[in-house]
């Protein structure tokens, strides 16, 4: 009997030792999940297993670990891309069940091509009541180059996204892109390379009046190059925030920018606007032709090709 008592006695020990464990852990876990966390209010998730989004927000900073990623597993599936979590100050179960059920406010913001990055995100800063000297100076950072890295085409971005946030999804964006684009035309990315037929493109998308005469205007930007002759292009003159001005001759003479053709020989060192893709193909792959002049025909919108300069001016004494 009395080994019997002591068995008992036992048991009913590890029974409270267990409860007591149990009760431990239930209450660490509820004291775990209802401490603060301090995140974005708008925040990227990409898609991907559990683990791997929670190592993503980790290296980001926010306060996440191997643990969450088990408690999410039993929560649900979490929600990829920009999400609006409504505060900047949330429990941790708030946090992990937002991460499962919130969803981001979308805007739409459309670059358009020809357009250039500084017009571009001085619109979008005045859209997003963003700081347009944030946005620029975000984008200078993550971005290769000053223009013609921002891929033409309409962004949905969340309503809440900050500075740095928009600036580094553009250019991650654009970037894939751009790697995407070059595979396919070139046969892999190469980005020194590759940003040399962006400088081309970009005066094509300036200076041509249609998609069917890029590889024209690309041809006459070859021909001129090869014998050394300026390119005296009035599109290299619509850079940064100039994009929209017309370009007169008294701008010709008072502009010592890098990118005054009439002034600097050879092609302007960066992009001077954001490229489609037909201005690319027809960089990349320009008409062969012999054209070394074009002006615009008023009555048509389209340029008229010209090989001798004879031809050129009276293509442009037609116009008077």
């Amino acid at each position: 009997m009395t080994n019997i008592k002591t068995a008992g006695i036992k048991m009913r020990q590890i029974f409270f030792i267990i409860s007591e464990m149990i009760f431990i852990f239930f209450l660490s876990f509820l004291v775990y999940l209802s401490r603060p966390v301090s995140v974005s209010e708008v925040i990227f998730v990409p898609q991907g297993s559990t683990f791997g989004i929670i190592s993503y927000l980790s290296e980001k900073n926010t306060d996440a670990n191997k643990f969450d990623a088990v408690i999410l597993r039993a929560m649900g599936h979490v929600q990829a891309g920009w999400i609006d979590l409504g505060a900047a100050k949330l429990s941790k179960l708030d946090f992990l069940y937002k991460l499962t059920t919130a969803k981001a406010a979308l805007t739409q913001i459309t670059l358009i091509p020809g357009e250039t990055t500084a017009v571009f995100l001085q619109e979008v800063a005045k859209k997003l009541n963003l700081s347009e000297a944030k946005l620029n100076e975000f984008y200078a950072k993550f971005a290769p180059l000053e223009d013609g890295f921002l891929v033409p085409e309409t962004y949905k971005v969340p309503l809440g996204v900050n500075e740095e946030q928009l600036a580094a999804h553009l250019v991650n964006l654009s970037k894939k892109s751009h790697e995407k684009m070059a595979t396919e035309l070139l046969g892999s990315y190469d980005e020194k390379r590759w940003s040399e037929y962006l400088v081309t493109a970009s005066v094509v998308q300036k200076e041509a009046a249609n998609e069917d005469e890029m590889p024209l205007v690309a041809s006459v930007i070859q021909n001129r190059l090869k014998k050394g002759m300026k390119l005296q292009m009035d599109g290299t003159l619509n850079y940064g925030l100039y994009s929209h001005e017309t370009v007169t001759a008294e701008r010709i003479r008072s502009d010592k920018s890098k990118f005054n053709t009439y002034l600097n020989e050879g092609l302007p060192p960066s992009p001077v606007c954001t490229v489609g893709l037909a201005a690319i193909k027809a960089a990349v792959r320009p008409a062969q032709s012999e054209f070394l002049y074009f002006v615009r025909d008023k009555k048509t919108g389209k340029h008229k090709f010209s090989v001798t300069y004879d031809e050129h001016v009276g293509a442009i004494n037609s116009q008077k």
